[in-house]
């Protein structure tokens, strides 16, 4: 038992933690913003008029290309 190596832990860190990985995550983005407007649009749209209907489901459309787009391509 003594005989055994214990790998170094880094300054700050307790005996037998190591230091982790970073995460990587997503740039953020305001797509998800937009397709939340563009849903309001939409429902609004239903009680006064369809085009605000018509423009929150464009908005809806480009907001969900767009957020997808970026994961995609990690812009």
């Amino acid at each position: 038992m003594a005989s055994e190596e214990r790998p170094q832990a880094s300054e700050g860190l307790p005996p037998g933690w190591s230091e982790p990985l970073p995460l990587k995550t997503p740039a953020p983005t305001y797509a998800p913003a937009f397709l939340a407007l563009g849903m309001t649009f939409a429902l609004f749209g239903i009680v006064s008029s369809y085009v605000f209907s018509a423009a929150g489901i464009a908005l809806i459309i480009w907001s969900i290309g767009k957020w997808i787009g970026e994961l995609l391509h990690g812009e």
